[in-house]
């Protein structure tokens, strides 16, 4: 019986003559690329767990300073929360417009996410220095150490992804939708989207807890 025959007869190519994958070679860079990126994402959750795990440990630390109920002001850092989703959103429309192969909407969309993003930054800086301003700064006790080592991370963060994102801005607008570009602008919103998470965590148990412990 011929080969043809045989791949006729097999057509999920489970017979004698496959290829192992041991001997295929190399996956696809794609592949390879989403791999190590979902490692480098799992790699940065365990780092926010363990700020997480130290802001849980000493949120009562606060030598007898202020708490948190003192300090939080929910209405801006609701303002904060809806900035960041909403940058979250036009993120997934760029990402429908790159698959449309459409250049202009991308970047009308990026820049969208860039300006949300950057006033996140901004109400957040804002929220720093007023804190700091008030004494409250992260050597005034170890609870404050922890919230801005926490907090701070995230923004550090976004700030890191406010440049990523100018730089997918600047090779779309310079080489089009080439399929390297694509997958850097796919790993662009995972990274975006996982800021997501992390922040309404961070809303979740430092904001809304301390203020009504």
């Amino acid at each position: 019986m011929s080969a043809d025959t045989k791949g006729h007869g097999d057509p999920h190519n489970l017979g004698h003559d496959a290829v192992p994958i041991s001997e295929q070679g190399p996956a696809p860079k794609r592949i390879v690329v989403s791999y190590g990126f979902w490692i480098f994402l799992l790699s940065d959750f365990i780092l926010f767990s363990g700020f997480f795990a130290a802001y849980a440990v000493l949120s009562g630390e606060t030598a007898g300073g202020p708490a948190g109920r003192d300090l939080f002001e929910l209405p801006l850092v609701a303002a904060e929360t809806v900035l960041l989703l909403l940058s979250s959103f036009a993120c997934g429309m760029a990402g429908i417009a790159m698959m449309a192969r459409n250049v202009r909407w991308f970047q009308i969309a990026m820049a969208v996410t860039a300006v949300l993003g950057a006033g996140f930054l901004a109400l957040e800086l804002y929220e720093f220095a007023h804190l700091i301003g008030e004494g409250a700064g992260p050597g005034r006790s170890a609870f404050l150490s922890a919230f801005f080592a926490l907090v701070g991370c995230h923004g550090l963060h976004v700030a890191l992804g406010l440049v990523w994102l100018t730089t997918m801005m600047a090779q779309v607008w310079a080489k089009g939708f080439r399929e390297d570009i694509e997958r850097r602008m796919l790993c662009f919103a995972l990274f975006w989207h996982a800021l997501d998470i992390i922040w309404v965590a961070i809303f979740t148990m430092v904001y809304l807890l301390g203020s009504g412990a």
